[in-house]
């Protein structure tokens, strides 16, 4: 790969990321974290809903890129991006859209959530060059864990240099052994993503009596703010969650709810609202 620097140590968060959009967003926890992908219902409606999300309540937004085996996927965000495919999204035109919204005013992290497969095939250089132009603040890859991140990790260091590079979110769950949660957690960048349940995405009925004391393992690690995701359906739910973490992401509700109304963008306006009321 070319144009590559070697990234240095692990440094503290703080002074990694003092210049990001995502440090300021968590001036005012817990954040609210939608999930949402490009292409769904079609292009231009996930646009403007995202962009309704944003200027109603969404502190942070996970936009979705569509791939063809979202294997951390439940069936809604399946179907969903299915349907996104289908319509023919791609990652040119998922960052096209990241750029449309930065020129609509959408002033809040964006967050790109997809697979690592499109990123390769796209280029990873020219993928994170181009994200990072379009004005995106960060990346979630399912199905990159820390063990296997070092050639996305030196693309993101070597485009503008570490102090700068935008950061590879990495993602915990409850299963995770005690010696890779501390791996992940010391060396977190933007914030961690910790899965409340074992399994895809989807809503449950209940949360998880046992999250405060996974929050509380995570923490004694880093000083990273962690989100809560997964399982997390309605605002009393995000309200509990919220009393425990550093943000709220909402998906599968999300893309539900959205999705099956007549009027998508009115009701992502009314669904972010609420979900933020929850969590003030």
């Amino acid at each position: 790969m070319k144009h590559i620097k070697w990234a240095r140590g692990p440094r503290p968060y703080e002074e990694l990321f003092i210049m990001n959009r995502i440090k300021n967003a968590f001036k005012n926890k817990p954040i609210f974290m939608p999930y949402f992908p490009l292409g769904y219902p079609d292009l231009p409606t996930s646009i403007d809903v995202i962009e309704a999300l944003a200027k109603n309540g969404a502190d942070l937004i996970e936009v979705g890129l569509s791939f063809s085996d979202p294997l951390a996927d439940g069936p809604v965000i399946q179907q969903a991006t299915q349907v996104a495919l289908e319509k023919g999204i791609t990652v040119k035109k998922s960052l096209e859209s990241v750029k449309e919204l930065r020129n609509r005013g959408v002033t809040i992290p964006l967050i790109l959530m997809g697979y690592f497969n499109p990123m390769l095939a796209y280029g990873l250089e020219k993928f994170i060059h181009d994200a990072r132009e379009a004005g995106a603040n960060g990346f979630i890859i399912p199905d990159l864990p820390l063990e296997e991140a070092e050639e996305f990790e030196l693309a993101l260091s070597g485009a503008v240099g570490e102090d700068e590079a935008l950061p590879l979110i990495q993602m915990l769950a409850p299963t995770s052994p005690d010696e890779r949660m501390e791996s992940i957690a010391r060396t977190a960048k933007g914030f961690i993503y910790l899965v409340s349940v074992t399994g895809v995405t989807g809503e449950r009925r209940e949360i998880s009596d046992d999250l405060g004391e996974l929050i509380n393992r995570v923490r004694a690690h880093t000083s990273a703010p962690v989100c809560v995701g997964f399982g997390i359906g309605t605002p009393e739910q995000a309200a509990q969650v919220g009393a425990l973490a550093d943000g709220v992401i909402v998906g599968s509700a999300c893309v539900k709810m959205i999705g099956s109304s007549k009027k998508p963008v009115e009701t992502a306006k009314q669904f972010a609202a609420e979900f933020r009321g929850a969590l003030r």
